[in-house]
């Protein structure tokens, strides 16, 4: 017997609001979800099938914001549109999603602190850009969901207590017990505001600008509901959860990955999976591995979590030239179950943390990285570890400049170093997610971190549209980067075995050589993946691989067959071979 969609709905909402709301008012809410997400009759009654893939090996993401490439000659040319015209001209055989950081108005952190979450910001375009936008492409969307603009006209009517948000934050006391908060920044968690009915103190994870909400008021979560209804209708096809491992709040408690949270996101599951059967949620949890793996629940939370781990694991196999912890924190990964799967990637906007290697690498090896990428002219950023102490957070530097050599110092191996970098990646299971600046090998802006004062602000760079296609048309680094990217992605996107689910078993090869086997869902095609992560050349012995003798095999990356590979391969300073039986 199927439990309907009211059941399912008052269901969450008991185990999230049973300490916080009485029985008859939690019974009133089922209903208005329904009609906040505006709900047909038949869409109640949408059974979802468990554990469908909603991807294949064919999906490839390219994270960008709105205006990271921009046309001055065309001023009336908005940079949405800009933006599509870069992906026509040079990423439209690779790229068939892309994840647009939050383009709203908003008041600091490049956009994740919203002022207004139901339109576009004017300095980016419109929603005709957007839905224009998501006819050629698959769009994710951000729900920044922690929390708001300081400067949104919620926070105005809470400090003034009068109209919608005026209890929609989240408030403690400067006595209350905080110790045990975990916290991702050093400033003061509590924000001292003067309202109409006195002083309060706003709680603030992140900045005193980005002031946090309080899903205990039910108001809360039925205006995201909304907003989430509003996207679905403007085209996202995939929704990124931003922080939310800090969603809901207990005084007393380090209020991160509670219970309530992982409801919230179930809750959010259930509807969105009923009103649009084929949207992506992938949960953005940037902390210990081990946590981050929970937002799976049982294939009934996140379909996919980003791989937190990767980023900071990849960048220190290549730089030490030793994958032992890599290979090490890959054969403790559990398979994705169908319906669920990672969300590879190496750079993004932000920077490359450091607590999801925290465990993997001691303190030592983190301290080593972290002088290395200083060296590289990398910065960092630090959190509050408590009793006064500050640890380094994440990395702040261009993936291009990162791997410009090894903890030894700069090389002439930087392009080889980078591409190596996401033929791993684009191996692995899981769908990939790579960054616009990644895709153009935009190295450090020190320019912008001066402006900004931030030092997030080092790898989001905005080219002028005209100066970069100088670049790309030129024998510049920037080409070579784009040539070579484009030319692996569109090699992986026609393997079956690159499936994101499709079976994955790491290799031993010893500390110098990374490698990695998949096979596709129908077993006939399988892949070893091999990397020389050092800058001297190393032998494979393929019969370390155990290749089947009746097979031919060939490298998809140098397209040569059995014949010329021989027994033994030498692969040249961060070379990759995909071995392959078809």
């Amino acid at each position: 017997m199927s439990i309907s969609l009211r059941e399912k709905l008052h269901h969450h909402l008991t185990a999230i609001y049973e300490d916080v709301l009485d029985e008859d008012t939690i019974a009133t809410l089922p209903e208005r979800l329904i009609e906040s997400f505006k709900l047909s009759s038949s869409e109640q009654a949408f059974v979802p099938e468990p554990h469908k893939n909603l991807w294949t090996h064919e999906d490839i993401v390219l994270i960008t914001y709105g205006d990271s490439i921009f046309d001055s000659q065309h001023s009336e040319e908005s940079p949405l549109k800009t933006l599509h015209k870069f992906l026509d001209t040079y990423a439209s055989s690779s790229i068939n999603k892309v994840h647009i950081l939050p383009f709203f108005p908003y008041s600091s952190d490049d956009g994740f602190s919203v002022i207004d979450y139901s339109t576009v910001n004017q300095g980016l375009g419109n929603w005709d850009d957007i839905e224009a936008l998501s006819k050629d492409f698959g769009l994710m969307f951000d729900i920044v969901i922690n929390h708001c603009s300081a400067r949104s006209a919620w926070f105005e009517n809470f400090i003034s207590k009068q109209g919608k948000g005026a209890d929609f934050f989240f408030t403690a006391n400067p006595d209350d017990d905080l110790s045990m908060v975990v916290r991702p920044r050093t400033s003061p968690l509590l924000r001292e505001v003067e309202t109409t009915n006195g002083k309060e103190y706003v709680w603030c994870t992140f900045s005193h600008d980005q002031v946090d909400f309080d899903f205990r008021n039910p108001e809360v979560l039925i205006a995201f509901c909304e907003i989430i209804r509003l996207y679905l209708d403007k085209g996202a096809t995939m929704f990124r959860l931003d922080a939310i491992a800090f969603l809901w709040k207990i005084v007393g408690s380090p209020s991160i990955n509670l219970d309530e949270t992982h409801e919230a996101v179930r809750l959010f599951r259930t509807l969105i999976e009923h009103a649009a059967p084929n949207t992506i949620i992938i949960t953005e949890t940037n902390i210990p591995n081990k946590e981050n793996l929970t937002y799976f629940g049982n294939a009934n939370e996140a379909h996919a979590i980003y791989n937190f781990s990767l980023p900071p694991l990849l960048l220190n196999t290549l730089v030490t030239g030793d994958c032992t912890h890599l290979k090490g924190w890959m054969m403790s990964m559990p398979p994705a179950q169908n319906g669920t799967t990672y969300f590879n990637f190496i750079a993004s906007h932000d920077g490359i943390g450091l607590r999801p290697a925290e465990g993997l690498l001691n303190d030592d090896e983190l301290g080593n990285l972290v002088s290395c990428m200083q060296n590289f002219g990398g910065k960092v950023s630090w959190r509050e570890a408590g009793n006064g102490q500050k640890k380094p957070y994440e990395l702040n530097i261009s993936l291009i400049d990162a791997l410009q050599g090894t903890i030894s110092g700069p090389d002439k191996f930087q392009l080889q170093r980078f591409i190596c970098a996401h033929a791993i990646m684009l191996g692995l299971e899981g769908i990939p997610g790579i960054y616009i600046h990644s895709m153009l090998g935009t190295p450090n802006d020190y320019e912008r971190v001066e402006n900004t004062g931030h030092n997030r602000s080092i790898n989001r760079h905005r080219w002028e549209f005209n100066e970069l296609t100088q670049n790309l048309q030129s024998q510049s680094l920037h080409r070579n980067v784009l040539t070579a990217m484009n030319r692996l992605i569109q090699i992986r996107k026609q393997q079956p075995a690159f499936h994101p689910n499709a079976t994955q078993f790491t290799l031993q090869l010893g500390k110098r050589l990374f490698g990695f086997w998949r096979q596709s869902a129908d077993r006939k095609q399988s892949i070893f993946c091999v990397s020389n992560i050092t800058n001297k050349s190393k032998k494979l012995v393929l019969s370390d691989l155990n290749l089947i003798g009746t097979e031919e095999w060939r490298d998809l990356l140098s397209d040569s067959n059995d014949k010329e590979i021989g027994e033994v391969i030498t692969l040249r300073p961060y070379q990759t071979i995909w071995l392959s039986n078809r």
